[in-house]
């Protein structure tokens, strides 16, 4: 990424690559969610609602079947015997058994029937779980409790089993609802379209549906508007805001030739913008895409949670069945031992398991999301807390990545500094990097007519080369000059923070052209976070030695590697790693592939709409490097969440299952079914919270 001369990427080069990974990831996501993209005739806001109308309906199938299954468990509970024995009253009510058998039936059946069915599912699957261990326990209930109407003697079950049903149904309602609203408040960028765009056809203005617009279309986009596409400014300047997407509170300026991204919003100015991506192309899909694909990936956690929940089932039914036998075995009664299992498996059920690591995942990818982190591989984002180094590409990162031009030298008469300019320009003009970007904005700033380049090459971590005008110029960094041992007059341009850039013409060193890059104002932050959590920050530039040195001390890092190339930044986190170290690394996804693959934990930064850098586990939407601190914190206590919950959501079946089995029964101790139901309860509950409270946790960061 830095310039070396620079990491330089020809412009069709360098947008096929980000567009093709993009175009790989959203098509695959977008397959895997069977979402419908608007198609001609279709109006935009059908985006991504065929994906989850399954699941909305399911949402609203629980709904429906809990709010009938509570309605029906009100008489239920007031005419049982047992209830009326704990309150202490007396109702008499003619056929109350019968009754009570009637209503719990409609319960049983129409409530408990995606427990029964789920059960018949897992059977099948050969993968007894949470749905085996529910559909187990109301059907013993269920079953005990009708033979008891028919003549059995004992107590009947079935206003636990009435609120078992219901507090089940509840727990799947609100699981359901959370996963798919973390989902929604994604797909809800959606809704920030326009419905339609002002197209510039043969000098008129038309306004079209935005389904139907194409790539290269000329818009246009007046004060106040949502920008209906992403696309490149071809005529007028403006502030956009770019929060609802990238999680920058403030205003981005915008000029010629800068990328928009659909969805913003156009400040005072008004826009021309030649259409880039529509449809899946769009950033907004992109991001939606990346956030599902993340959703639907577990990490190792959530597989640590899937197995603690299946070995609970067994523990659960071989605790419950073996119950029933012991009691039956010393001799007591059918009812007593029947009751005893029914609340072993009702206090066991992992409901709040099953609760615990889909709520964080869910909420966690949303806030993510919203603060311009877009997580691809969960794994990596909870093992974000393990990390014991960091290390940072310099340009864009750290610093502005502006790079203003500062000065020109020419050392030889032939060639003065606007000559000079020029030349270089011609062969600048083929890569979108940060320096090439800020010399031609001096060229433009200066209307100098760049000329054309032709055998163009790029020479990695070097610089470029071409034919100008019949010339072979090279513009090139001090490592093309120190390997070919290339003598240069002296000068002070090393001083400070400047980059250099030699330019090179028939073999000549003609000159060079020097930038100035400014240190971001939050990148002293960002460092001082990481140091007081523990965390080693190195800096890789291939910047010379005395911009890394410079921007190493006035940030107090832990050190520096100047002169780097794409390959060593490689190396060194292989060196690293054979140490101990547990390493992140921050790049920009495509020049540094390589390194961002061999981190234990790959960050693409200042990504802007290449979201999809194919290499990277975590994006970050903005190049902010304190949202590289705020992310690893809130790894930290994303994984925090996650034990915790896992913790709770097991930990009290270690006190309530020998008290549901009845292991203190002659101590006058023991745990009804009626307060089995309330535990479990209780734990979904405290975990639904707990990961609730995660919402905090990157705010106050």
């Amino acid at each position: 990424m830095d310039h070396s001369h620079h990491n330089h990427h020809p412009n069709n080069e360098r947008n096929a690559k980000g567009t093709e990974a993009a175009e790989k990831i959203a098509e695959k996501t977008l397959h895997a969610h069977n979402r419908a993209i608007p198609n001609e005739g279709q109006h935009p806001s059908g985006h991504g609602e065929h994906g989850h109308d399954h699941h909305a309906m399911m949402i609203d199938d629980f709904r429906k079947r809990f709010w009938v299954s509570l309605l029906l468990s009100v008489p239920v509970i007031i005419i049982s015997p047992m209830v009326q024995d704990i309150l202490g009253y007396r109702l008499e009510i003619p056929f109350n058994m019968y009754i009570a058998f009637a209503l719990s039936s409609v319960i049983f059946f129409y409530g408990g029937w995606p427990f029964l069915t789920g059960f018949r599912d897992e059977v099948k699957k050969g993968a007894p779980g949470m749905m085996t261990l529910i559909a187990i326990a109301i059907t013993v209930a269920y079953i005990y409790s009708t033979a008891i109407v028919f003549g059995l003697e004992g107590m009947d079950f079935f206003w636990e089993l009435a609120t078992l049903i219901v507090i089940m149904l509840l727990g799947h309602w609100i699981e359901m609802k959370s996963v798919l609203g973390a989902s929604r408040a994604l797909e809800l960028l959606v809704s920030l379209m326009p419905s339609e765009a002002h197209v510039i056809r043969g000098g008129e203005t038309v306004d079209v549906r935005i389904d139907s617009l194409q790539k290269n279309d000329l818009i246009l986009i007046k004060p106040g508007e949502k920008i209906p596409a992403d696309g490149l400014i071809e005529e007028g300047e403006s502030y956009v805001n770019e929060s609802m997407l990238t999680g920058e509170s403030k205003p981005a300026q915008k000029v010629k030739d800068d990328k928009v991204i659909g969805g913003s919003i156009n400040g005072t100015g008004s826009l021309k913008v030649k259409v880039q991506g529509t449809g899946e192309e769009s950033y907004l899909n992109k991001v939606i895409s990346l956030v599902q694909e993340a959703q639907k990936t577990k990490s190792d956690t959530q597989h640590l949670a899937d197995k603690a929940a299946r070995w609970l089932t067994y523990i659960a039914l071989f605790s419950g069945f073996a119950t029933f036998a012991v009691w039956l075995i010393i001799g007591a009664e059918l009812a007593f031992a029947l009751e005893r299992m029914v609340t072993v498996m009702v206090i066991s059920c992992p409901h709040a398991l099953g609760l615990a690591v889909p709520l964080v995942v869910a909420i966690s990818t949303a806030i993510s999301a919203k603060n311009g982190l877009l997580i691809r591989n969960r794994t990596a984002f909870e093992n974000s807390r393990k990390i014991t180094t960091i290390i940072f590409d310099k340009t864009g990162t750290l610093t502005e990545g502006s790079h203003q031009l500062a000065r020109i030298i020419s050392f030889h008469p032939a060639y003065p500094e606007k000559e000079l300019l020029r030349l270089a320009a011609g062969v600048e003009q083929n890569s979108e990097h940060y320096i090439s970007q800020g010399i031609l904005k001096q060229v433009k700033a200066e209307n100098i007519t760049i000329p054309t380049a032709e055998s163009f090459n790029y020479l990695p971590g070097k610089g470029l080369e071409g034919t100008v005008e019949g010339r072979s110029v090279k513009v090139v960094g001090p490592n093309y000059i120190s390997e070919f041992g290339i003598q240069v007059p002296e000068s002070d341009a090393e001083e400070g923070v400047e980059t250099v850039v030699y330019v090179l013409i028939d073999g000549t060193v003609a000159g060079f052209i020097s930038l100035r890059d400014k240190i971001r104002p939050e990148s002293a932050e960002a460092i001082r976070i990481l140091k007081a959590n523990g965390i080693k920050n190195l800096l890789l530039t291939g910047d010379n030695d005395r911009v890394a040195r410079s921007v190493s001390d006035t940030l107090q890092m832990d050190g520096f590697l100047a002169n780097v190339l794409p390959h060593q930044k490689q190396e060194k986190i292989k060196e690293l790693q054979a140490k101990g170290e547990f390493v992140a690394m921050t790049g920009d996804g495509i020049n540094d592939a390589p390194a961002l693959a061999q981190a234990d934990v790959g960050i693409a930064v200042g990504s802007g709409t290449d979201v999809a850098a194919e290499t990277a586990d975590i994006i970050l939407v903005n190049s902010n490097p304190k949202d590289i601190a705020s992310l690893i914190l809130f790894g930290k206590a994303t994984y925090r969440k996650m034990i915790q919950n896992i913790i709770w959501a097991t930990a009290y079946n270690v006190i309530a299952l020998p008290l549901a089995a009845g292991v203190l029964y002659k101590q006058g101790i023991m745990v009804s079914p009626a307060i089995g139901a309330a535990l479990m309860s209780m734990s979904t509950v405290i975990v639904a919270i707990n990961a609730q409270l995660l919402r905090s946790q990157i705010k106050n960061q």
